[in-house]
């Protein structure tokens, strides 16, 4: 069997790995939104013990790959993946009784990929789960100040509005403010590899 692979997750999870292990909180479950292929949750999940890792998509063939992935590289902290659409709320996670507790949610190349309002469902969604000082984290091209920060962030997100008119890479701002209107508090925001950030909420009850 061959297994699917993300070139751009191969590329940047070691990256994203130390980042995710100085700011996640130390215990509780993280769970992961748009997983994709399952690349990042079968890398992340051992190194990030005793934390335990849940993947989901809202696509039933990446729930596939996700399997695969698992079926490849099994962990004992790793979860088999839920269907899950940010839009499509309450999420099942919120239905169900999760152990440990849901303490961390994480969005690797998401928000771009979709339309604004799935931004804002996660976030809808970060306010609903996570407990005081719980951690969102998201990582991929922003822009700031309403500028690309490259040349290469501004072509690809011309590539992405030519192939749906409601993607693109969203402004660093206009999220946090979105955040900060569901008791999200910017943390920090981490340059990365290849003009890419890591930008870390922590929910805050005021």
């Amino acid at each position: 069997m061959t297994l699917e692979t993300s070139p751009a997750a191969e590329r940047n999870r070691r990256f994203i790995l130390d980042v995710l292990k100085r700011v996640l909180p130390d215990t509780g479950m993280v769970l992961e939104i748009a997983s994709g292929t399952g690349q990042h949750a079968v890398y992340a999940a051992p190194k990030l013990s005793p934390r335990i890792w849940q993947p989901s998509d809202r696509n039933e063939h990446c729930l596939g790959m996700i399997n695969q992935w698992r079926d490849a590289e099994p962990s004992s902290n790793l979860q088999a993946p839920v269907l899950i659409d940010v839009l499509t709320q309450p999420w099942p996670v919120e239905t169900q009784p999760m152990n440990p507790a849901i303490t961390a949610l994480v969005a690797i190349n998401m928000i771009h990929i979709a339309p604004w309002q799935c931004c804002e469902a996660l976030l809808d969604g970060a306010q609903r789960i996570l407990p005081a000082d719980g951690v969102l984290y998201l990582y991929g091209p922003f822009r700031q100040q309403g500028e690309h920060t490259s040349p290469s962030n501004m072509a690809f997100d011309h590539s992405l509005k030519s192939r749906d008119p409601e993607w693109g890479i969203r402004d660093l701002e206009k999220v946090t403010l979105a955040a900060a209107k569901r008791q999200l508090a910017l943390m920090e925001v981490i340059p990365m590899p290849a003009n890419n950030l890591s930008v870390v909420f922590k929910r805050h009850y005021f």
